[in-house]
């Protein structure tokens, strides 16, 4: 007869084979996302979100002395992608007129082809910033954000505003309906929400409260990854150092790790609720979603109707942008950019 100890070493293995077998996936995804933010990337960004802070810190004090009154404030727009920009005429439309209001940046996947936004075809004074890979569901998307950030305070003292946006994007509104709104409100929009029913599975998606000690459950928010920051609430953004070594961390739950949707609700509900916002300005239709992607719009449901539908929103003010829209939703956008979406 076998012992129960000559039956243990057998069984144990199995089981381990098994938890390995099942795991695995999960930590060879989580391992590939976190490779992507090496220490030469992180030290240089560092070194850039100090010259930005600094050059902040100057601007602040050569105004303080300045008898001059201070001129418009900006937008910058900043544009997160991993293709070309298909919706560049309707953008173009949107800009044209308003070269003195805005800046646009771009933080493109290496390995796009972004090149036509800069040609000289193009009149939208787009900077192309040195960008690094992403990934999405990684914690190299907030470097992404934080790194386009940076630079547009670092290019323009005048960029008090900025509106994270996505190659799917389109704007449903003119440009002074949403600077008008902007300049007004000296506020940040950004989703921040504390009851969704899946918020313990992304609190614990690195490992059972290894967000702690610096960020108890209590203070975990979620929220969309688009939003518009004001230019104090920007400059906390590429300060902060300690909840970024908790986030940057790799996930064992790679289904529920989305860390461009968390870091920024949580930060910025922490350092100052009062002075946010907490909706996005951004509407997605999250109806009918696929792996983790919402609803995308195609020809065929652009109308004026859709376009009044998707301004429409719970808080005091409209929706300034909406996403997805598909490559082919393009043209009946633009027949219909100067009389519904630009006319407020």
């Amino acid at each position: 007869m076998f012992s129960s100890s000559t039956l243990l070493y057998p069984l144990s293995l199995f089981l381990s084979l098994s938890l390995l077998f099942l795991l695995s996936p999960h930590i060879l995804l989580s391992s590939s996302r976190n490779n992507l933010l090496s220490t030469a990337d992180e030290l240089d960004d560092l070194s850039l979100f100090h010259r930005a802070a600094l050059s902040s810190s100057n601007t602040r004090r050569l105004i303080s002395l300045s008898h001059t009154p201070p001129p418009p404030p900006k937008i910058a727009f900043l544009f997160l992608t991993n293709s070309d920009l298909t919706f560049l005429p309707l953008w173009e439309t949107f800009f044209q007129g308003h070269e003195h209001l805005y800046n646009a940046y771009i933080h493109a996947d290496p390995s796009s082809t972004i090149s036509p936004l800069l040609s000289s075809s193009s009149s939208i004074n787009a900077k192309l910033i040195p960008s690094k890979k992403t990934a999405r569901a990684s914690p190299s998307l907030i470097s992404a954000e934080r790194r386009l950030i940076a630079r547009a305070i670092l290019d323009d003292p005048n960029n008090l505003y900025f509106a994270l946006v996505s190659q799917h994007c389109v704007p449903l509104h003119s440009f002074p309906y949403i600077h008008n709104h902007l300049s007004n409100s000296h506020r940040s929009f950004v989703e921040i929400l504390s009851d969704e029913p899946f918020l313990p599975n992304r609190y614990n998606a690195r490992g059972f409260d290894a967000l702690m000690p610096e960020i108890p459950y209590q203070d975990f928010r979620v929220g969309s990854q688009f939003f518009v920051l004001a230019k104090r609430h920007a400059l906390i953004v590429i300060q902060e150092r300690k909840l970024w070594r908790k986030f940057r961390l790799p996930c064992v739950d790679a289904e529920s790790c989305y860390p461009e949707e968390h870091y920024f609700p949580t930060l910025l509900s922490l350092e100052d609720p009062q002075g946010c916002s907490p909706f996005t300005l951004t509407r997605v239709n999250w109806t009918g979603s696929v792996d983790g992607h919402p609803h995308t719009y195609g020809a065929s449901e652009v109308s004026p109707q859709l376009i009044r539908m998707l301004r429409r929103s719970n808080s005091s003010l409209d929706y300034f942008f909406a996403r997805k829209f598909s490559p082919e939703s393009l043209q009946p956008l633009m027949e219909i950019a100067d009389d519904v979406i630009f006319r407020d």
